[in-house]
């Protein structure tokens, strides 16, 4: 059976019949042979097209039914806008990076859409699709940069925070192949990580102008072809408990290896004695000939160091007073210590400084890289001069 059609009289008749009889609907339809849910409709119309009537509207013709629909569209659309800019100025807090605007679409593309989130941000989506594409190898770079941060973190912490990029990249490409300087600047740099920088120090050397000084033999030329034909030395002081220890070094000019040191609660000259002792005895006990070239300081200059000196063999040398670039390289290496060695130290005793300077001295001869050699380590430099040598008189 098909669907009863009613005339608009019907309907209006039928309406018309409820409002003025006020009966109740199903009772009306029964009569009228209506389904009372037609009936109802109806009456809902007619009392909707009242209204408008009463409010000096017509009913809308098709045009202004789609215009009206445009403006809900457009209505919605800026809605929605808002909202997304207001949960994008929370995600990126300041920082509208590329980067962070990808992230920011790729987060929300299910809920807005890519087409819009792209026009709301001012990017293009080829170039967020182009950026989904290359999420594989970000990740890869993610994983390689946690992995050479990680190497970084291990050669930093063995160096006790001392080494800053030049040193650390070698250490890196000696340890585990080719690595680009400015990446471990940026990984150092996004981890905190720097080298140190000493703050000035007070001197300790003291001249004494009654004893004439030796000649000066070095002209600061610090450097030698050969080992034990140059050293140089110095004294440096340490804070330990309240109080001071000195130390004396000396050092090869070839290698920049410290071959004796002597440290003590006093700066007789027994102490500088004491370090050129240990380097003779580092050095096999035949030294003769090497030149020791050290400042005018009262302990260089005594008649006990001038007799080691004469005991061993060692030529005695002098920079000028109040020239720190005449002992150049022992000045260096004391800045060196001092900013390795002493940056976040406190010793309360003896005992404590000298294993401290024990250990470090040890680290700095066989494993710190130095630039002028090549940043290679003082031992690792004369290994191989040895080798060449040996090779070239094989060869011979």
């Amino acid at each position: 059976m098909g669907t009863a059609r009613y005339s608009g009289e019907f309907k209006r008749d039928a309406v018309a019949l409820v409002e003025s009889s006020g009966r109740r609907i199903p009772s009306v339809a029964r009569e009228l042979g209506v389904n009372p849910e037609s009936l109802r409709q109806w009456i809902a119309r007619s009392r909707a097209a009242a209204a408008s009537s009463a409010s000096g509207e017509g009913p809308l013709t098709p045009a202004e039914r789609e215009e009206l629909r445009q403006l809900r569209k457009q209505v919605r659309e800026l809605e929605l806008e808002k909202e997304i800019l207001r949960k994008a100025a929370a995600y990126f807090q300041g920082d509208g990076s590329m980067t962070g605007r990808w992230r920011f679409i790729s987060e929300f593309r299910d809920l807005y859409g890519v087409q819009r989130l792209c026009r709301v941000l001012g990017v293009s989506a080829s170039g967020f699709y182009r950026w989904i594409a290359a999420a594989a190898a970000r990740a890869a770079r993610r994983a390689a940069d946690e992995e050479t941060a990680a190497r970084i973190e291990e050669i930093h912490e063995e160096s006790n925070g001392a080494y800053g990029v030049p040193r650390v990249t070698r250490e890196l490409r000696e340890r585990h192949g080719v690595v680009n300087h400015k990446r471990v600047a940026r990984l150092m740099r996004e981890r905190g990580l720097a080298g140190r920088h000493l703050r000035r120090s007070v001197r300790t050397t003291v001249a004494d102008r009654s004893v004439p000084p030796a000649p000066d033999l070095v002209g600061r030329v610090f450097a030698a072809p050969e080992p034990d034909l140059r050293w140089c030395g110095d004294i440096t002081y340490l804070p330990v408990g309240g109080a001071w220890m000195y130390l004396a070094t000396v050092i090869d000019m070839h290698s920049r290896r410290v071959v004796g040191w002597s440290l003590a609660e006093h700066m007789r000259a027994d102490l500088v004695v004491d370090a050129v002792r240990s380097a003779v005895a580092v050095r096999g006990g035949d030294v003769r000939g090497v030149v020791f070239h050290s400042d005018r300081g009262a302990q260089y200059t005594s008649a006990a160091f001038a007799a080691a000196c004469r005991t061993h063999g060692i030529r005695r040398s002098m920079g000028r007073v109040g020239s720190s670039y005449d002992n150049a390289l022992a000045e260096s290496f004391f800045a060196t210590l001092k900013r390795e060695l002493l940056y976040g130290s406190r010793w309360l005793t003896r005992t404590q400084a000298c294993l401290a300077v024990f250990a470090w001295m040890a680290w700095y001869n066989r494993r710190r890289r130095h630039s002028a050699l090549g940043y290679r380590s003082p031992v690792d430099y004369e290994q191989q001069h040895a080798s060449s040598v040996t090779t070239l008189d094989l060869v011979a």
